[in-house]
């Protein structure tokens, strides 16, 4: 399970007093801890978040950081700049392998088959079911525009 791997991750990270990975890695299970949280206060059981949801929230935290480099690259604060890419490095391995363009394109395709979905109204349920076959493994925000270009050509 990703969450004991993230437990693990951290142990060895310590022990190799890693400080950049240590510092990520806590990071990473002190928001898993909040999601856990408001889960337990939706309802949803004390198991925590499953691992579709952590991924989730790790490719949120990647996009975060990117979204930080640039800020940090406008105000050539290059050192801060290092440190978001290092951190981007370190949750990335908790990450599925990501699918190529190519390979996200041909899964578009299938799933909007699949799923029966004609017009542009249909973006929803299209993008839900990407999200439930293909957790993780590809950018939803990319994968958007290209089921709408894809039910706005069909």
């Amino acid at each position: 399970m990703l969450r004991q791997d993230i437990n693990e991750a951290l142990k060895t990270a310590m022990k190799a007093k890693d400080v950049r990975a240590t510092s990520t890695l806590r990071l990473i299970l002190a928001a898993l801890k909040d999601r856990d949280i408001a889960a337990r206060g939706e309802g949803k059981g004390d198991g925590g978040i499953g691992d579709d949801a952590i991924l989730e929230m790790l490719q949120k935290m990647i996009k975060q950081r990117h979204d930080s480099i640039e800020q940090y690259q406008k105000g050539n604060r290059s050192d801060l700049v290092q440190q978001e890419e290092e951190e981007i490095e370190i949750i990335k391995t908790f990450l599925p392998k990501q699918m190529s363009e190519d390979e996200v394109k041909a899964a578009i395709d299938a799933t909007v088959t699949d799923i029966g979905a004609a017009s542009i109204k249909d973006m929803g349920k299209a993008m839900a079911a990407l999200k439930e076959r293909y957790a993780g493994r590809m950018d939803f925000a990319k994968a958007s525009q290209l089921v709408k270009n894809r039910l706005s050509a069909g």
